[in-house]
């Protein structure tokens, strides 16, 4: 199976409601968004994480069962539920966080489960990994896991709660130590080092110990970095509604793809060939394309991937 740790939050989506701005709660959270999205695409996936007990919370753990999602492995908590504050921007969408002693980032080492599946893989990312006590938890479950088990990693940067970009990225090298499997956007590599390459920077990251190095560049597509070269694909054309939850979506799709085909794990990942790195990046590619058609976080279902609205 597949276990996706990280948070879990609401997003505050706009929408115009009698001529004014409304706000719309959806749930949402980049690792809680991946868990949803490879749930939907028929890969059994649980969630693991802390959500809080409020009326979100049970929004958030209702919408996790009826896209699939095991909650073996959610703890909770008496705390509020974290709010992202979603605003359109020239750049794409804005987020404003409301996360100060929220459930989701107080995750401790006594809530992790002491032995996990053989089988299963664990996916890390977002800010989850950079807010205190939390994210010390979860790089403690990488540490302990990696080379046990298939391992990715989405940094999806939020520069906005990181006040240090060197400590960051200090931190950063020691996530990719541990990781088998990497999904970046170009838009967070460009934020983590202006002016330079993204090809010279994913390769850059391969050496420090991922197998694949994936780079999302919105609507030009995604590139693969690799021991047999790089793959690249084109984004599929769609008519977009948002872009909220793509790069999760393409996340879930990696994941999925793998879990389907059985390359489940670092060796299984390693002997990938060219024209299969490829086939998955187009298949991620169109799990994203999708989830752009429509507002807020929504990925497909398996029974969707056939439908690409023009």
């Amino acid at each position: 199976m597949l276990i996706v740790a990280g948070e879990a939050l609401i997003d505050m989506t706009p929408a115009v409601l009698n001529g004014s701005t409304a706000y719309v709660p959806h749930p949402g959270g980049s690792p809680y968004n991946v868990a949803i999205g490879a749930g939907r695409l028929g890969t059994p996936t649980a969630f693991l994480g802390r959500i809080s007990r409020d009326g979100f919370g049970q929004l958030l753990k209702s919408h996790l069962a009826a896209s699939k999602v095991s909650l073996a492995y959610v703890k909770e908590g008496d705390q509020l539920t974290t709010l992202a504050l979603v605003a359109p921007s020239e750049s794409g969408e804005f987020f404003s966080f409301y996360c100060e002693n929220t459930a989701d980032r107080l995750l401790y080492p006594e809530d992790l489960p002491p032995v996990l599946p053989a089988s299963a893989a664990l996916h890390f990312g977002s800010y989850s990994l950079v807010l205190e006590p939390g994210a010390s938890t979860l790089e403690l479950l990488m540490r302990r896991e990696a080379r046990r088990r298939l391992i990715s990693l989405d940094p999806n940067v939020r520069p906005f709660l990181i006040p240090n970009r060197d400590v960051y990225i200090e931190r950063l090298m020691g996530w990719l130590e541990q990781a088998d499997l990497v999904k970046v956007s170009q838009a967070d590599l460009q934020w983590l080092y202006p002016g330079e390459n993204p090809e010279t920077i994913a390769q850059e990251w391969k050496q420090q110990g991922p197998l694949l190095v994936i780079v999302t560049q919105g609507g030009q597509g995604a590139f693969a970095v690799t021991s047999r070269g790089i793959a690249k694909v084109q984004a599929p054309r769609v008519s977009v509604v948002d872009t909220v939850g793509a790069g999760d979506a393409f996340m879930s799709g990696i994941l999925s793809w793998l879990w389907q085909r059985g390359y489940w794990s670092r060796a299984a990942l390693g002997s990938l060939e060219r024209e299969q790195i490829t086939d998955l990046l187009n298949f991620a590619a169109r799990v994203a394309a999708i989830t752009c058609t429509r507002a807020g976080a929504n990925p497909p279902w398996q029974e969707e991937l056939s439908q690409l609205p023009g």
